[in-house]
Formats: structure tokens, C-alpha cells, sequence
């Protein structure tokens, strides 16, 4: 994976002092658009207003038959939100977070209020350089394993969010890998599904799969990913997964909050593997298939509701990863409307 572990230069450096505090909001919700979402589908809108930044899910970005109930979407814009979060602290601004602040609008997933200026944060600049470096390398990994205390330390930034990571032992592993291909099983014969997996990955433009982020052939795995449909562009090279490791996010409740707060999880523990140099697949299936999604609670022991399996993996330092997907341009994930003039 070429460009993990590479520093870029931040283009926003300047003190927030310097800066209107809507130029701020503005470019914290442009550098969100780096979050990962299900089928890079980038499910959201940020409205800036004079003191304020509002997210919302676009429904018509809505994989439908992956995610029928917007479970997925809601994660990928808490991957979003908390993408944000980092960008303000950056520029040295801390907000209050409103999360799913009015039942009236659902659309209105959140809000960021009362921007108080609190000095520009060393740490949250380098999350917002890995933001720009962070994608999804569906290659297998290197022999060397995750160390331990690395795995404890991405767990750690996703519980600081709210969510907890479980890292599975070997035994738990053979039962993901049983459930996900069985979810695979299903998922294939749902011709909706396929359909829907045929209009992401065949998308010109700024959103979507294409096909250099896409293996050639199925890797050779414990627990299978995700079959796409049609062979990509991306060499897959003959390595095995076996010193990969899996975790499952899980939180206490399955409510539309805990799945916003579970993407911000996300978001947190895939930054901080990217500064580590570990590479993050996410691994949605098994959870969008309602009995292998009850297996998985199986797997721990019923202590939580699963959210989505992450495989974590040393990335191959010999070989380059695959480009980044594609982004839709800012004027359609952002509204500045109410500050412009």
C-alpha cells in the first residue's frame, strides 16, 4: 500500500484567528468528503451557516438493496461527522455536537454549534493529513502481523468514540468466515442486489467503484470479501491473509444514533491505523444479511449489536496500493449557500 505511512502537506494551516469562522466550517465539511462510505456512495450534505454546520443524508445516494433500512449510510456520514470534527479542531476550533438534534427532520443527521476558538490541535492536523492518504486496499496483506499493542490502540480510538472494537481470536475468526460466505451466498442470489452493485461499480464521475480499486480475482482470504460482480483492473498478487487480523464494531444499541456514532468509530480507528500503517477493509456483508447479522452477535457471546467487520493488515511495503476512489465535487456535498454574498 504505496502511500500509507507518506506525510502530506496541509493546504490550511493558518491560525483560526486568522481565518472567518465560516471558511472554517466550510473547509471542515470539503475535507469530510475523504470519509469512506459504503460503495462510495458519499450519502451526505453539509448546509454552512453563519455559526453553525449541518449534515444530512441524501437519499438519493442511498444503496437500497445493500441497505434497505440506511443503516450503512447513517455510518458512513458518522465517518463524515467526526472527518469534520478533526478538521475544525485542526484549524483550531472546538463545536458542540447535536446528534440527530430534531425528530421531525431525520434527514438532519447533525449539528455542530457554538464554535469556540481553542488553538489549533497538533494531533488533529496529522488525522487530517491522514484523511488525504487513507483508502481502501483490497489486496492481501504482508506476513507481518498486526502487534498487539498496535490492535489495542486502534480499539482504544474507536471506543473513544463510543463504540467498541472487539478483536476476535482464531476460533471466532473460522465463525466470521463461515458467516460471511454464507452472506456472500445469499447476497448472490438477490438480483436487486447484484444490480445495484452493477450501477456503483460501472459509474463514471466522482462517486462509486471503479474498477482500479476492484481486484482481478477473488483474494485469497479466510474470511471472503465482498464479490462484486465483475473482475476489477487491481492485480491481487498471491499472497494469503493469514497474518491478518478481523475486528467487529459493536455498540450497546442498534438505534439510528448509535449507527452515527458507530461511523464516527469507524472514521477514528481507520485514521489511526492509517498513521500506523495498517491497512482497513471494512466488511459489510455479513451484517446486511439478517441471519448471519445474528451469528455475528453469536460471535460476541450476545454483548452487543455488530455494525461492521474490519479486516486489519500490515500493508505490502513492495508494492503499490490502488489509486483512491473518486470524489464528487464540493459544490454538490457542500451548500454554502446561506454565508455566500
Amino acid at each position: 500500500m504505496g502511500t500509507y505511512g507518506k506525510v502530506v502537506t496541509m493546504s490550511h494551516q493558518t491560525p483560526a484567528t486568522h481565518r472567518p469562522l465560516t471558511t472554517a466550517l466550510a473547509e471542515a465539511a470539503a475535507m469530510a468528503g475523504h470519509a469512506p462510505s459504503v460503495h462510495n456512495t458519499q450519502p451526505w450534505r453539509w448546509r454552512v451557516l453563519p455559526d453553525a454546520l449541518e449534515l444530512r443524508v441524501v437519499r438519493e445516494r442511498h444503496p437500497t438493496a445493500t441497505d434497505p433500512t440506511g443503516e450503512l449510510v447513517t455510518l458512513s456520514c458518522g465517518a463524515a461527522l467526526h472527518h469534520a470534527r478533526l478538521a475544525l479542531a485542526a484549524e483550531g476550533w472546538t463545536a458542540t455536537v447535536h446528534r440527530m438534534p430534531d425528530p421531525g427532520e431525520p434527514e438532519l443527521l447533525a449539528r455542530l454549534t457554538e464554535p469556540q476558538p481553542s488553538g489549533v490541535d497538533p494531533d488533529a492536523m496529522r488525522m487530517v493529513q491522514c484523511m488525504q492518504v487513507r483508502h481502501t486496499d483490497r489486496r492481501p496483506v504482508s506476513e507481518e502481523p498486526v502487534s498487539e499493542q498496535t490492535l489495542t490502540a486502534i480499539a482504544s480510538a474507536a471506543a473513544a468514540q463510543g463504540t467498541h472494537l472487539e478483536i476476535l481470536n482464531r476460533d471466532q475468526v473460522l465463525q466470521l468466515a463461515a458467516a460471511a460466505s454464507h452472506a456472500a451466498a445469499v447476497e448472490s442470489e438477490d438480483s436487486a442486489l447484484r444490480a445495484e452493485l452493477e450501477y456503483w461499480t460501472s459509474r463514471a464521475g466522482g462517486s462509486g467503484l471503479p474498477p482500479e480499486v476492484l481486484l482481478e480475482q477473488p483474494a485469497q482470504t479466510t474470511v471472503p470479501g465482498r464479490d462484486f460482480g465483475r473482475p476489477g483492473a487491481l492485480p491481487g498478487g498471491p499472497g494469503h491473509d493469514r497474518a491478518a487480523s478481523y475486528g467487529v464494531l459493536y455498540g450497546d444499541e442498534d438505534d439510528p444514533r448509535s449507527w452515527l456514532r458507530a461511523g464516527e468509530a469507524l472514521s477514528a480507528a481507520w485514521l489511526l491505523a492509517t498513521r500506523l500503517g495498517v491497512s482497513v477493509v471494512p466488511l459489510s456483508g455479513v451484517v446486511e444479511v439478517g441471519g448471519t447479522r445474528q451469528i455475528l452477535r453469536q460471535v460476541l457471546a450476545g454483548f452487543g449489536h455488530p455494525y461492521l467487520v474490519l479486516r486489519l493488515g500490515m500493508a505490502d511495503p513492495e508494492h503499490a496500493g490502488p489509486p483512491h476512489t473518486p470524489r464528487l465535487p464540493r459544490e454538490q456535498v457542500v451548500d454554502t449557500s446561506a454565508v455566500d454574498g
